[in-house]
């Protein structure tokens, strides 16, 4: 709708006074406005302390995780008698303290089924002359090189040598088990990415446009992973529709937590997103290690952060009977509803009539018969790159339309 501005000014192209005046009013666009940015040392030390933070958490957290990873109380299934058992477990205390909690289990086969479920990581069986040792290479290389000794004897102690032997190995396209990890982290950092772009190249695309570009984002990574990870390479296992799925969850829930803290905080909010979402989040995702590996103020973080609950979902689909997959299914959508509806929120309050009247509060209004510039739209909360929300231009009604000096004069 155009909107009808009056003059009673000699225009600039030569039209008297009294001439109609008609002018498109600026229609607000997705293009960020032209912003003439910081100066002085604002624009010196801001860049600085801002990447200085980042890079100083993802070392600090990345340190405190693996500089020296050690087990924490790890899982092994026992099949012995009493006396074999105590024995193995004081073995087990002189080799690494804390690092096992043995479990007892009634015959090999619901040892072997724990193993390749993943309720232990390994399973130590001693019914007959020759005892055996259970392990999943499929947990990495770290633990395989952590339980495959427990079938040596210790020297000097005497005993047979245990039957060692790799029940769920890793795929032939991953020898080193990282595969998932690389998977997973190149998605998540694609999800902060998409995050903090979206507000970039459209700070005021709507909702369902956003929400309509997000999902388009996950569905198509997701799919290219799982094609590229799983079929090209054959590097994950397992259905390419199931890891399409799980990747898709966790790429989405990645990007709607981005976009989450960056309506929230504004340019804040990609800082915050690189320490939550990428640093914390890959930290703490399992990929490199098994959680029980982890510092115990951050095991916690595995089982709710979209890469960790990712990674082991992920591996549960590939090796251990799908061992994962239902929870993390359920917490990865729970991310990305959570975070859209909170995303919602935000925007609908920034349209409210209570905003909307705040907005206009105390504008002063333009006497009749003077010059009318294009209207400024009104200033409201600003958006998640720090340009206002929207632009409003109000419309004047047809009985309040106001006429110029001229055709005053003249009807007087």
């Amino acid at each position: 709708m155009h909107h009808e501005i009056i003059s009673d000014n000699t225009a600039a192209g030569g039209h008297e006074p009294g001439t109609r005046h008609r002018h498109r009013a600026a229609i607000p666009t997705d293009a960020a406005p032209n912003k003439p940015g910081l100066t002085g040392s604002a624009a010196v030390l801001k860049p600085v302390i801002t990447v200085l933070t980042v890079g100083l958490a993802f070392v600090s957290v990345f340190l405190a995780a693996f500089h020296t990873p050690t087990a924490h109380r790890l899982p092994i299934a026992v099949v012995a008698s009493d006396k074999n058992a105590a024995l193995f477990d004081v073995r087990l205390q002189r080799t690494a303290p804390d690092a096992f909690q043995v479990e007892r289990y009634p015959g090999e086969t619901a040892a072997r089924s724990a193993v390749e479920h993943r309720k232990v990581y390994a399973a130590y069986v001693q019914t007959g002359s020759v005892p055996q040792l259970l392990y999943a290479g499929a947990n990495g290389v770290a633990v395989q090189a952590l339980v495959a000794p427990l079938g040596h004897p210790q020297p000097g102690a005497g005993g047979p040598k245990a039957h060692v032997e790799d029940i769920v190995p890793l795929a032939p396209g991953d020898s080193r088990g990282l595969s998932v990890f690389y998977a997973s982290f190149g998605l998540v950092l694609a999800g902060f990415l998409f995050g903090q772009m979206t507000y970039q190249v459209a700070p005021r695309l709507p909702f369902t446009q956003r929400m309509g570009s997000l999902t388009l984002f996950a569905v198509a990574g997701g799919l290219a992973t799982a094609l590229v990870a799983g079929a090209a390479f054959g590097a994950i296992p397992g259905p390419v529709l199931g890891i399409a799925g799980i990747v898709t969850l966790m790429s989405g829930a990645v990007a709607a937590g981005t976009v989450l803290l960056i309506r929230l905080f504004g340019p804040l909010g990609v800082p915050l997103g690189s320490i939550f979402m990428l640093v914390m989040g890959n930290a703490t995702s399992g990929g490199v290690l098994p959680p029980s590996f982890l510092p115990g103020w951050l095991q916690p973080l595995a089982s709710v952060m979209p890469p960790g609950v990712g990674v082991r979902a992920l591996n549960g689909l590939a090796y251990f009977h799908n061992d994962g997959v239902e929870s993390g299914l359920i917490i990865l959508a729970a991310w990305v509803l959570l975070c859209a509806a909170a995303i919602l929120g935000l925007d609908r309050l920034a349209a409210s009539p209570a905003i909307l009247h705040v907005a206009h509060r105390g504008r002063p209004d333009h006497a009749i018969g003077t010059h009318r510039a294009t209207p400024h739209p009104p200033t409201l909360p600003a958006a998640s790159d720090g340009t206002p929300a929207a632009a409003f231009l109000t419309e004047r009604s047809a009985g309040s339309r106001p006429v110029d000096r001229g055709r005053a004069e003249s009807g007087a």
